[in-house]
């Protein structure tokens, strides 16, 4: 009712759409939804017999599709296009996209006038090439209006506008697809409805201000290299992909394509002399680094020579070496399927001969995406990218570039990763610091960078990649592509199984280097992180690789409809691209918990680790890309939660989303998943454990496994014992015993072999836990021991403890997610008392209780309300054990074969025969 009330029930119009395009085709689609009439619909004439997509919705929906070539003819408007304008009736004209010119006796003609979209803030770059200059002068920000039309060129009053930041390496395509297309078809359509509801402003546009710059010719766009880095880049960007920024190298014209800027050091490479350029440019692994006249740097990806030919930057000395090679029987079989493919694309071109040019013929972007899918489909499963088809224009060249690729000779160039190194642990740990998207390490688009600090001293490590929507966008659109184009989806189970087997072996190869990396980003004590943390991590791989191809549907018998026969199964599937996100307490054993049965399973994966915490799962993604997992699998964007981890509950092309963290975040994370695509959720969120240790217990082992329950991991254990219930008559010795072993505790260097505790994860946690003690005491609990930070650098708390903790208190109800054990006392014998109090909580992640009486045993752990319960013993998690909570601790499961199921669909089928 409230949609229809939002949709139906407001003020709507009947709209004539002049225009065409994705765009135009977007907004129609829109304003039909919203409940508007749109009565006509203008576009322009079929090419190649290929409607317009705008003309192809249009006409899906029965709504009139008028296809005139031109509106008049020597200024005044044709009669014939007048009249059947006018047949329509319309109220308003909506000129989403318009390439043609519309006389102004049509623009008047509705009640309402017309209104226009443009990709500018006006008055800033009036005319067609306003994204272009917004890139190309250094705008801070670009935008779209929406304006009523007049007689002038993008003169008339605004009536809405939008803007966005520009990033400094924004494309013409990246600010299109991320802002302008998007926002601009909200925007269309919010005026629409401003106009009916009789709210739409008219403000006059300034001449302060205002520019005007026309389309650039080829020979105007050469560039000019006596200025910085960052204006050469401006440049380049703003003329990619027409006209195309270019430059003389040895006599001929080189067009630049794929520009930004360079903020990592210029990596080695061979000279290039460019004209004009004061500096040689470097040919190396990444692309072309140029440089501007302040000696900072810029790289560019793609060169075009003179003749159409494009090729990879890196391949500038290599471009002429490619022999031509003989082709196989079975290849000129596939060569011919090729060129009848050509043939349906191309229909305007009578034969096509080995020097048909495909975009010189007539084909367009979207023709690129169509032969793509259409070799995909009729040779074989043959995977090739757009880009393939930039790089060989001719039918020649793109027949050897196929041949090259079905041979495995056009093998893509080796992973390249700019390390940061340091001597430490008495070895050199070589530490990624970028994002890892679609394969290879990559600044984040918009440059940024932010420290992540080692806690042990608070010294920064190093600068790490700061992901953007950009950069997450291109994340999940690479797993999307993995899944649904790639070798991934196409890869056997046991091949899947074989690379998972292969990861684990390098993990455990290089188990060291984690632990090391592990204890100088986390604080993790070294021993602890080469057991639990890498160990643990090792064994999750393994574990998940044995169940690859052992995913089984079932056969189900199904009442028959005689005389026929039916026969119904079941298919577990993969869901697609999924999303992770993980804590920091445990950075790489969280990733592989989730991640290992996301694989296992079949999907792709974006994994956003925390921000604090990045760096083992960048060294994760180099060793996974050597263990020969296809490009797009696996993609890890460092950066901020409330960017990058938001952007991914909200992505619609994401089917899954794991995330372990707080209860209130996976709360907002649930609500954003529902809202946007109702994707599937497992959440593992906080918890506050309590552990019943009664009088009958083994004291010592209570004593030591209460303190690991407590201790471990510095407290930062997400089933950590948030709450000891004692039974009386051995509280106080149960005290006196713990305040003695915590006395014996080493606090240091967690690169220190015999040290017990490291320091807090980072500094603003422990203000937190500090803050936690005060509020103990205020509250009456008693302080036995600890309770403060420890005076020495780095981020380093004492174990605490506290006991008179009364079930009122803040320490009772709250996790504190470090050292603080807090005691209760319990009456002796008060067995249903002591539950119910351990149930007084929101949440479920675990539990523990302490007894020889195993009937005692038995009846705790089935009236504990968590989804573990340990029985004389703590934190014994593993891998084939399911693990997850209840309540608000979440739902789903990690490890054993339930995690499996968190990441596949069932699909049921059912024959006749």
């Amino acid at each position: 009712l409230k949609w229809l009330s939002n949709a139906y029930f407001k003020n709507k119009l009947k709209l004539a759409l002049i225009g065409q395009s994705l765009f135009g085709q977007e907004v129609y689609s829109h304003l039909c939804k919203e409940g508007h009439r749109v009565v006509g619909v203008f576009t322009v004439p079929d090419k190649d017999g290929k409607a317009d997509p705008l003309a192809l919705a249009a006409e899906k929906d029965g709504t009139p599709v008028f296809k005139f070539p031109r509106w008049r003819v020597k200024g005044k408007t044709i009669k014939e296009v007048a009249e059947a304008y006018k047949s329509v009736g319309a109220e308003l004209n909506v000129l989403p996209f318009c390439t043609q010119f519309i006389p102004m006796d049509v623009i008047d003609s509705p009640k309402h006038g017309s209104i226009i979209y443009h990709p500018s803030i006006l008055p800033r770059h009036r005319g067609a090439s306003a994204i272009n200059w917004t890139l190309i002068m250094g705008d801070k920000k670009a935008g779209l209006s929406v304006f009523w039309a007049d007689d002038g060129l993008d003169t008339g009053p605004i009536l809405l506008q939008r803007s966005c930041d520009v990033e400094p390496n924004d494309t013409v395509d990246a600010l299109y697809n991320r802002f302008l297309f998007p926002e601009g078809i909200k925007a269309m359509v919010e005026a629409v409805q401003l106009i009916a509801d009789g709210k739409a402003p008219r403000i006059p546009q300034p001449e302060e201000g205002a520019t005007y710059e026309g389309i650039q010719k080829k020979e105007n766009a050469e560039i000019s290299w006596d200025q910085s880095a960052e204006v050469l880049h401006n440049w380049i960007r703003g003329h990619d992909k027409v006209p195309g920024a270019w430059t003389e190298i040895n006599g001929q014209m080189v067009t630049f394509y794929g520009s930004s800027l360079l903020k990592s050091s210029v990596p080695p490479g061979e000279p290039l002399e460019i004209k004009g350029a004061k500096k040689p440019g470097l040919v190396t692994k990444n692309g072309l680094v140029l440089f501007g006249n302040d000696g900072k740097a810029l790289m560019v990806r793609n060169l075009q020579f003179e003749d159409g030919r494009m090729i990879p930057a890196s391949q500038y000395f290599s471009a002429g070496e490619t022999s031509v090679v003989e082709l196989t029987a079975e290849e000129v079989k596939v060569a011919g399927t090729i060129k009848v493919i050509w043939a349906g694309i191309l229909s305007n071109v009578p034969v096509i001969e080995d020097s048909t040019d495909f975009f010189k013929s007539g084909a367009s972007s979207m023709d690129v995406v169509r032969l793509v899918e259409e070799i995909r489909q009729r040779c074989g499963g043959l995977q090739l990218q757009n880009e393939d088809v930039y790089m060989a224009t001719k039918f020649e060249d793109f027949i050897q570039k196929v041949v090259r690729k079905l041979r495995g000779e056009d093998q893509e160039v080796e992973l390249v990763v700019d390390y940061v190194s340091k001597e430490v642990n008495e070895m050199t740990v070589k530490m990624p610091y970028q994002c890892f998207i679609n394969g290879q390490f990559t600044d984040a688009n918009d440059g940024k960078t932010y420290d992540t600090i080692n806690p042990t001293d608070g010294s920064t490590i190093c600068k790490v990649s700061y992901a953007s929507l950009v950069d997450v966008d291109k994340a999940v659109a690479a797993a999307k592509d993995a899944f649904e184009k790639g070798e991934w989806g196409r890869m056997n189970a046991r091949e899947r199984g074989r690379l998972m087997y292969r990861l684990a072996d390098l993990l455990e190869e290089n188990q060291e280097e984690l632990a090391t990396i592990e204890a100088l980003d986390s604080g993790a004590v070294y021993t602890l992180a080469l057991k639990t943390h890498i160990g643990m991590s090792v064994q999750t791989f393994r574990y998940f690789a044995g169940w690859c191809d052992k995913i089984q549907g079932s056969t189900i018998p199904i009442n028959q409809a005689r005389p026929n026969r039916n026969l119904t199964f079941t298919k577990k599937e993969p869901l697609g691209v999924c999303a992770i996100i993980i804590p920091w307490n445990y950075p790489l054993m969280m990733l592989a918990w989730k991640s290992a049965a996301c694989l296992a399973a079949g999907n792709t994966l974006v994994l956003k680790p925390a921000q604090v915490t990045p760096l083992t799962a960048l060294k994760f993604a180099e060793l996974s890309s050597k263990a020969g997992f296809p490009k797009g699998v696996i993609n890890i964007i460092p950066g901020s939660g409330g960017v990058a981890g938001q952007r991914l509950s909200e992505h619609p092309h994401i089917r899954k989303l794991g995330f372990t963290g707080s209860t209130a975040i996976g709360k907002q994370i649930m609500k954003s998943c529902a809202v946007s695509n109702l994707k599937k959720v497992s959440l593992e969120l906080g918890g506050k454990s309590p552990l019943i240790i009664f009088n009958d217990c083994e004291l010592d082992k209570a004593v030591r496994m209460g303190m690991g329950a407590v201790f471990f991991n510095k407290g930062e254990n997400c089933i950590a014992a948030g709450r000891l219930f004692v039974e009386e008559s051995i509280h106080d010795e149960f005290v006196t015993k713990v305040v003695e072993e915590i006395k014996k505790m080493k606090i240091g260097d967690p690169l220190d072999r015999s040290t017990d505790h490291g320091p807090q994860n980072h500094q603003a946690h422990l203000e937190k836990l500090l803050q936690y003690c005060e509020a103990g005491v205020k509250e009456g609990a008693t302080l036995v021991y600890g309770g403060r930070q420890v005076c020495r650098p780095g981020f380093f708390m004492e174990p605490t403890v506290f006991t008179d903790v009364e079930d009122h208190m803040y320490l009772a109800k709250e996790e504190s997610f470090g050292p603080i054990m807090v005691i209760s006392k319990f009456q002796n014998g008060d067995i249903d008392g002591v539950l119910q109090r351990a149930n007084n909580t929101e949440y479920g992640l675990a539990s523990g209780v302490f007894t020889r009486d195993i009937n005692k045993a038995m009846y705790v752990s089935e009236k504990l309300e968590a989804g573990t319960v340990f029985v004389n013993t703590y934190n014994k998690t593993d891998v084939a054990a399911p693990f997850g909570g209840v309540k608000q601790s979440g739902f789903g499961k990690d490890l054993g074969e339930e995690a499996l199921n968190e990441y596949l669909k069932t699909k049921t089928v059912t024959l006749e025969y």
